[in-house]
C-alpha cells in the first residue's frame, strides 16, 4: 500500500511521477485499515527535498503509512516558505499529546556546536523524553542520531580534522538483525558530516550494538534496544545529486572542500555521479517499518502495550 500525504505537498508530484505509491487522504479515508503514523522531524534547511527523500523510502513498504511532518516550535525555518510550512508542518507542541508508531528525526547543520549550544536543545531534550512514551520506534539520523545516543548514554560526538565526505565502503556487521535483512556483506553508504562517535565510546555502553561500521569513517548503524530507537550517522536517503548540490555550494563559496571521494566516475567533479546505494536505503527503511508493524499495537493509543491483531 503507498504512503498517505496531502496531495499538495510537493513531495507528492514528484513521487507519483517517479512511479512511487502515493495516496491522497481523501482515498487513504476510504479504505478501512490503521495506517502505520509515522512522524517527521525535519530539522534540514532544504525541507522540501528532505521530505521527499524520506517519503519515498517509507512510501516502498506494502503498508499504508500515514506521513505527519513536524518542526521544532520555536525555530524559524529560513530556507523553507512560511507558507510551506504552515500549510504542512505542526509543532513539536501541537503533537506531543500523540502517539507515533514511528518517528524520524533528520540531521542538522549545526553540528560544530555543543549541544548544549544549540538553540532548540532544551525541546529537543523533550523530544527524546517524549519517545520514550509516545513513539514504539525512532530513527535518529546524523546530528538527529547523534543527539539522541548523547543524550541517553552520554556519548560524545568528536570534531574531525578533514570533512568525512563521499561514498564510503561499510560492513554488515549483524546479518541476523532483522534490519539488515537482504543486506549485503559489503555496501556504499553517502557519507556528509565533519564529526563522529567512536567505536570505543559506544563499547562503554550496554545495549548499544553497532550494526553497520567503515574501517574508514567509523560507525554507520547503531541499534538501542533499551530507547527502541536506530542510530545512522550517515545518508542513505540521500539522492544520486545531494553530495554534488554540497560540494558545489561550497566551491561556489570558496570554501575548502575535498571532492566526495569515490562518488563522481574516477573522482572527475564533471561527470555524472551515479547511485550506488539505492537499493540498501529502501531495505534499511523498508525494514524497519516491518519491525514496527510487527510488534506495534492496532490500537494507537496502545502502541508499547505490543501487537494485538
Amino acid at each position: 500500500m503507498p504512503i498517505r500525504i496531502p496531495a499538495d505537498l510537493p513531495a507528492y508530484e514528484i513521487l507519483r511521477d517517479e512511479g512511487v505509491n502515493v495516496m491522497s487522504e481523501e482515498t487513504a479515508n476510504r479504505q478501512e485499515v490503521r495506517p502505520l503514523q509515522i512522524g517527521l522531524l525535519n530539522l534540514m534547511p532544504k525541507k522540501e527535498q528532505t521530505e521527499t527523500q524520506f517519503a519515498r523510502l517509507i512510501a516502498a513498504s506494502p503498508i499504508q503509512i500515514e506521513f505527519t511532518l513536524i518542526r521544532m516550535t520555536e525555530h524559524v525555518a529560513k530556507n523553507t516558505s512560511p507558507q510551506h510550512m504552515e500549510s504542512f508542518y505542526r509543532s513539536f507542541q501541537d503533537v506531543k499529546g500523540e502517539k507515533f508508531d514511528g518517528l524520524i528525526i533528520t540531521g542538522a547543520p549545526i553540528e560544530h556546536l555543543p549541544f548544549e549550544q544549540v538553540s532548540y536543545w532544551d525541546e529537543m531534550q523533550e523530544v527524546f523524553e517524549w519517545t520514550r512514551t509516545n513513539v514504539l520506534s525512532t530513527f535518529g539520523v546524523c546530528w538527529g542520531g547523534m543527539a539522541m545516543i548523547y543524550h541517553f548514554h552520554g556519548v560524545p560526538k568528536h570534531m574531525i580534522d578533514q570533512k568525512a565526505f563521499g561514498c564510503f565502503r561499510h560492513k554488515n556487521l549483524s546479518p541476523a538483525s532483522p534490519y539488515l535483512r537482504g543486506f549485503s556483506d559489503d555496501f556504499v553508504v553517502p557519507v556528509s558530516r565533519w564529526t563522529e562517535v567512536r567505536v570505543e565510546d559506544t563499547q562503554k555502553h550496554k545495549g548499544l550494538d553497532i550494526l553497520m561500521h567503515s574501517d574508514e569513517v567509523g560507525p554507520c548503524l547503531i541499534e538501542d534496544k533499551q530507547n527502541r530507537a536506530l542510530y545512522i550517522f550517515n545518508h542513505l536517503e540521500y539522492d544520486r545529486g545531494t553530495l554534488k548540490e554540497e560540494y558545489d555550494r561550497d566551491v561556489a563559496k570558496g570554501t575548502a572542500i575535498n571532492v566526495p571521494k569515490n562518488y563522481y566516475p574516477n573522482d572527475d567533479p564533471t561527470q555524472e555521479p551515479e547511485n550506488r546505494w539505492r537499493s540498501h536505503a529502501h531495505l534499511l527503511y523498508g525494514n524497519w517499518i516491518n519491525e514496527i508493524y510487527q510488534t506495534t499495537n492496532i490500537d494507537i493509543e496502545k502502541i508499547l502495550e505490543g501487537d494485538s491483531k
